[in-house]
């Protein structure tokens, strides 16, 4: 069995099966980036009690930050298992030309993006932690700006992934 499992060769051609990895892989980044901005929104920027409804960003920022903690943990399990699973295309079809090419630049800034999602992953035990029991004031600062960190590095790999996708092309 190859990069691709054979019995999904009789329902889709190598390149549909790629597609739909990619393309989930995309929509599951879009979800962890809407989740984890909202949060830290709410943290940075906490909506006080009895405030008018407000505009937009009023809005925006009126989430329940804790309500999201579980969300975050398995969409960036989930997103980093389907990244981890693209990488092995990545790693021959895209990786190499680039190299070639002498974009050392971008190849620089994605291994920046590969080792900013491992260490999120690393990090999310702790970050379930201290949102698991948001009431607790002792736990506030942290969680506030562990959530911060974990938006901006979802945001830096988030772009990341634009740009080499824009230097490569998806499917060439």
């Amino acid at each position: 069995m190859g990069l691709v499992p054979d019995f999904l060769l009789d329902f889709v051609t190598v390149n549909t099966y790629w597609t739909i990895l990619f393309t989930v892989h995309a929509l599951l980044a879009v979800a962890l980036l809407g989740a984890l901005t909202h949060q830290a929104m709410s943290v940075l920027m906490p909506v006080r009690q009895g405030a008018a409804a407000g505009g937009f960003v009023t809005r925006f920022r009126a989430v329940q930050g804790a309500g999201y903690a579980a969300a975050v943990c398995i969409l960036w399990v989930v997103t980093f298992f389907f990244g981890a699973w693209i990488y092995t295309k990545y790693r021959m079809y895209v990786r190499i030309p680039i190299e070639q090419q002498g974009f050392w630049k971008t190849q620089g800034v994605f291994e920046l993006k590969e080792h900013l999602a491992t260490i999120g992953l690393g990090l999310l035990p702790v970050y379930w932690l201290f949102w698991k029991d948001a009431r607790n004031p002792e736990y506030d600062s942290a969680r506030k700006w562990l959530t911060v960190l974990l938006a901006a590095m979802v945001w830096f790999m988030f772009l990341v992934g634009h740009i080499v996708n824009n230097v490569r092309g998806f499917g060439s």
